[in-house]
């Protein structure tokens, strides 16, 4: 870990226990400024990707891109959590970051209580929450519940995890290990 995330975690101590209390292990500690965000990102979100417009927290429901930019460089601190899997059939996916992202909601409600009033928390995967989503945010069945997405917030996964020595790479089919990243906006 260089100086720099040394330097942020030492600071969050107590997060960091926090973090293993719910058994997460691999996990950084980041300063946002490092966050890349692009335009290219929304446009794949636009064209290529089955849920635009379906999804209560996916574009066109989210900020724009320098919005999104101009959000980010709010906050002094951020944790990047790593999640690999495997899954027999594509749409096993959601049910599996369903479950992630609930927990991972339950853990942005922990640190909004220990004083990081803040906290902000982005999905490792779309939304997932709702078995069927109301496809626009003023109708969200669980506003208190839907997060964005790295992606649906136009940040590189890719450019960004790779800085801080994640492995992440294009995957061509399912039986690949996929590697997801949440990320937690702290302050």
């Amino acid at each position: 870990m260089n100086t720099e995330s040394n330097l942020i975690e030492s600071n969050y101590r107590d997060l960091k226990k926090l973090f293993q209390k719910y058994g997460y292990k691999d996990f950084k500690f980041i300063d946002p400024e490092k966050i890349v965000v692009s335009q290219w990102v929304r446009m794949k979100c636009m064209y290529g990707c089955g849920e635009y417009g379906q999804n209560a927290s996916c574009p066109p429901n989210v900020p724009s891109v320098s919005e999104c930019e101009r959000f980010f460089r709010e906050y002094s601190a951020a944790v990047v959590f790593h999640f690999d899997k495997k899954v027999e059939q594509p749409e096993d996916r959601h049910a599996w970051s369903s479950k992630v992202n609930m927990k991972l909601v339950k853990l942005e409600r922990e640190v909004f209580l220990a004083g990081y009033e803040r906290a902000f928390l982005l999905y490792m995967d779309s939304c997932c929450i709702c078995s069927e989503c109301s496809k626009e945010r003023e109708n969200c069945k669980e506003p208190r519940l839907a997060r964005p997405s790295p992606e649906a917030m136009a940040m590189d996964v890719f450019t960004t995890v790779r800085q801080f020595g994640f492995p992440i790479e294009v995957r061509t089919d399912y039986s690949q290990q996929m590697d997801r990243y949440a990320f937690l906006m702290i302050e």
